[in-house]
């Protein structure tokens, strides 16, 4: 039996992890594929290589020699025919960044995903707020499969943490993450908020607001190094979450989260006890208070610790090898 794993971009985003997870899972016990449609292209002209990802996921779904074909939200635009297998994940659904030219697109888009979901034979999603989401639609084939991580990966001796922050000029004063620098993510009210504080006020990943904070740009393991050394991180996401990985891998370091809760964030954030704030007015106030009170490390770690890779690969092949 062959299963193929499609997304459609190149982006480390949340869903794009969760489905590097589905592969890691599959891939020992099953003949297993990881196919990736997106756009290759980096300057403007990636528009016009748009048209490409459609024709890119229409081939994939003529293939023949596919027994499971597991597709991401805009990949299950075309399904895989019997007898083959079809299930979407839908990480989150949030067309709230696209350019506007685009947006009369993705809407016709979303319009046709949703009405070929109905003959999916699963719907994979990640918190119980999609789960509630699809429910209210009318969907019936549902199943819920939270994230995985490697808790091992999240061990890290003071020695190294203190090596980071000297190499990063970030010594002397609390450091505050606030997010991935992108405007969804909602660094620019974050910062805003923060500005007046005596911290250091940090993004990562690609620079795409000019903001006057120290912006990082990390490997893997700097970019938790980064979540470590930070005494808050901020998820203050302006869209409907799937989860959050970035609070999730917070929370394994132990370190204190304040996040909008927008989405299955909510869910996450409440089950370790984290800190929700809906306005930005009253982000500062919740800062301080997390300085001062620590101990959220602790209590987040003890709930997000409970998501690991064995029950996820255990959920995955349980849905895998169903008859339903």
């Amino acid at each position: 039996m062959k299963i193929a794993i499609i997304n459609t971009t190149y982006q480390k985003y949340g869903g794009s992890i969760y489905t590097e997870m589905i592969f890691k899972a599959l891939s020992k016990d099953f003949k297993s594929e990881f196919i990736n449609t997106g756009v290759r292209t980096k300057s403007i002209l990636k528009y016009l290589e748009a048209p490409l990802v459609l024709w890119r996921i229409f081939e994939f779904s003529k293939r023949k020699n596919i027994a499971i074909a597991i597709k991401n939200f805009e990949a299950s635009i075309f399904l895989n025919q019997k007898p083959a297998k079809n299930i979407a994940v839908v990480y989150h659904i949030d067309n709230s960044s696209r350019p506007f030219f685009l947006k009369p697109f993705f809407f016709m888009l979303e319009k046709i995903v949703f009405a070929n979901l109905k003959k999916f034979d699963k719907i994979v999603v990640i918190s119980s707020y999609w789960e509630d989401f699809f429910r209210g639609k009318g969907f019936k084939n549902l199943t819920k499969i939270y994230c995985a991580f490697d808790v091992e990966e999240f061990d890290f001796s003071k020695e190294e943490i203190e090596s980071f922050k000297k190499r990063h000029h970030l010594t002397g004063k609390p450091i505050i993450y606030i997010g991935n620098c992108t405007k969804g993510k909602g660094v620019v009210e974050s910062y805003a908020a923060l500005k007046d504080l005596d911290v250091y006020l940090v993004t990562s990943g690609k620079k795409r607001v000019n903001l006057p904070v120290t912006n990082l740009e990390l490997d893997r393991r700097d970019y938790l190094r980064l979540l470590k050394s930070s005494s808050v991180v901020i998820t203050m996401s302006k869209f409907k979450e799937g989860w959050n990985m970035t609070a999730h891998e917070a929370m394994l370091c132990k370190t204190p989260v304040i996040g909008s809760g927008l989405g299955g964030m909510r869910e996450l954030l409440e089950g370790g006890g984290q800190v929700i704030c809906e306005n930005f007015l009253h982000l500062q106030e919740k800062v301080k208070y997390c300085l001062a009170h620590p101990e959220f490390g602790a209590r987040g770690y003890n709930y997000a610790k409970n998501f690991i890779a064995e029950r996820f690969k255990k959920q995955w092949m349980d849905l895998i090898n169903s008859s339903d």
